[in-house]
Formats: C-alpha cells, structure tokens, sequence
C-alpha cells in the first residue's frame, strides 16, 4: 500500500498557485489573458473581490493533482529529477493539454488564450512532479 503525506501535497499545491499568480500577474500574461477573456473592467474588480476564496479554491485543485501524481510516481518508477520532468510532460499531454483543447474547438476562443492557460499547467505539472519527487 502505497503511503502518501500531506505535506509535500499541501506545498505543491502552494508552488501551484503562486506560479498562477506570477504567470497571470498583469506584468506576465494577466493583461493579454485578461484582453483575450474578453472580460470588463467591473468583472476584474468582481474577480478581485473573490480571490480569496478562488485562490483556496485552486490550491485544492492542485493539491489534487499532486495527490493523484504521488500515487504514479511509484508505479511508473519516477527516480529523479529528469523523470519527474518526464512524468508531468505526459500527464499535461495526455490529460491537460487535449481536454483544454476544447475551449479552442467548441468554445471558440483563442489559440492564444488555449496556450496562456495550458502552459501554465505544464509549468505547475512540472514543480509539482519535482516536489513530490524529493
């Protein structure tokens, strides 16, 4: 029986959401996120007003993804750092990257947009592999 601990979840998650602030901070892609979602000024202040809640909200969602990435590491026999690596790139490939697709396909929304959002899960795939990795 595979054993799992909170704590490196509980950080991975973090490192997930801390990446989400820097990659949509207006500086990064928050302004050209913010252009391409079409959203309204009183939207972004509505958005501000919930962060709290959003960013708790997201910490679980990733801290999910760490919980289900902890029970791989040890079937697919995750070693080091570069399998680590290796491990999220697969995951975001197989899972991520096609299933987000469908914004593009159905929604009609930008590819830019498609690449702004699944490139932030490939950057948190991968620091959440590495975390729970060592």
């Amino acid at each position: 029986m595979l054993e799992v601990t909170f704590l490196p979840i509980f950080f991975a998650g973090v490192v997930s959401v801390v990446i989400g602030f820097i990659w949509y901070h207006p500086k990064v892609f928050g302004s050209f996120w913010i252009r391409l979602t079409n959203l309204s000024p009183e939207a972004v202040e509505k958005g501000k007003k919930r962060m709290p809640v959003m960013a708790f909200i997201g910490l679980l969602a990733s801290m999910l993804v760490a919980y289900v990435m902890s029970f791989m590491l040890p079937v697919l026999v995750v070693p080091d750092w570069i399998g680590a690596i290796e491990l999220a790139f697969w995951c975001w490939v197989g899972f991520v990257a096609p299933t987000m697709l469908g914004m593009v396909l159905w929604e009609q929304k930008s590819f830019k947009l498609y690449l702004i959002n699944a490139l932030y899960w490939l950057v948190s795939f991968v620091a959440i592999a590495e975390i729970l990795v060592f």
